[in-house]
């Protein structure tokens, strides 16, 4: 481990209480320090900026003491080199700290591999101009939350750092509430029911995810709304936020989300269905999936702020198109 300490850094020096004494060193640093979220702690203990009486710290996982002085250097933010764009934005709630998105799918959330411009960072540069949050860096400021280019709905972007620390403890700690919409390609076996799968990086497709004992503990949480043989309008609701949680835990109990292509397979209907019925789902070609609502603290005046927003009009015509369908089996 390297340490990268320098005089750009802001350098916090923390005494912990009684309390805090004998925790794992993460949590008590987290505790003793609210304005950092435990993995930002965590980051910061492996680039080697924490420091115990002078010593670099070697474990996230060693027992705190609170007879230590432990000193945080924590790196400035990066320079943003990212082109600001014009690009259409639909705002649901804006002030100086936080602005709320209802983002539309087909829109990536940040630059990234092969995908320079186009994003949502690249709107946000253009509307906020600097007021965004430096912690997630040059690639990603002000994003507490992501969701897939796919998908469509609520996120909350913060414009300062301390609005995204407190943000991001809320998600890390699972006070915010967020609730999506779906169509999955059959029906579950329960009509309502808590998926908790371990998710992890596909072992050789590294693009994808999958349920893995190697993986972080992931916990979803569903009910059928509305069934429409073979098809479900279902709401999920997530405990945890891990990269692709919904597409992965419904496919693995085998009910994909309709027009996924990375977890589920082509629906092909059949030929004796209406066209207009037939075209509607052959020319889904997204994940349908929504994120319905979204419920937190404001970060700096702690009102509770709750969003919903209803699904966009092609998943809309999406379902209407399979309520229809349980008639044409029965012929």
């Amino acid at each position: 481990m390297s340490s990268t300490i320098n005089e750009t850094q802001e350098i916090q020096t923390i005494h912990l209480t009684p309390e805090q004494d004998g925790l794992r060193l993460d949590k008590a640093l987290s505790l003793a320090s609210p304005l950092l979220s435990r993995a930002t702690i965590q980051r910061l203990i492996k680039s080697g900026l924490v420091l115990m009486d002078g010593d670099p710290v070697t474990s996230i996982a060693q027992k705190a003491s609170n007879k230590a002085e432990y000193t945080l250097h924590i790196p400035q933010p990066e320079p943003t080199y990212i082109v600001p764009e014009k690009l259409p934005l639909k705002i649901l709630f804006e002030d100086s700290d936080i602005i709320v998105i209802n983002k539309s799918y087909g829109m990536v959330v940040h630059p990234g591999a092969g995908v320079n411009s186009g994003t949502l960072v690249n709107a946000l540069l253009y509307h906020c101009g600097e007021d965004l949050s430096g912690i997630g860096g040059k690639i990603r400021p002000g994003i507490v939350h992501r969701l897939d280019k796919d998908t469509s709905g609520i996120l909350v972007v913060a414009k300062n750092d301390i609005a995204h620390q407190r943000l991001a403890k809320q998600f890390e700690e699972r006070t915010a509430s967020r609730q999506y919409f779906a169509i999955t390609k059959s029906i579950p076996k329960k009509s309502e029911g808590v998926v908790d799968a371990p998710i992890g990086r596909h072992p050789k497709l590294r693009t994808k995810m999958a349920v893995s004992s190697k993986g972080r503990r992931a916990v979803t949480h569903y009910q059928v709304i509305a069934p429409s043989s073979p098809f479900a309008l279902i709401s999920c609701r997530l405990e945890t936020g891990r990269t692709h949680q919904i597409r992965v835990h419904m496919a693995h109990i085998g009910s994909p989300i309709y027009g996924d292509q990375e977890y589920g397979r082509n629906f092909q209907p059949p030929k004796h269905w209406p066209q207009e019925i037939r075209d509607t789902l052959i020319n889904f070609k997204r994940q349908a999936l929504h994120a319905a609502t979204l419920g937190f603290q404001h970060p700096i005046n702690g009102k509770t702020l709750s969003f919903q927003v209803d699904p966009p009009t092609d998943f809309q015509d999406l379902w209407l198109n399979i309520k229809k369908i349980p008639a044409l089996n029965k012929h």
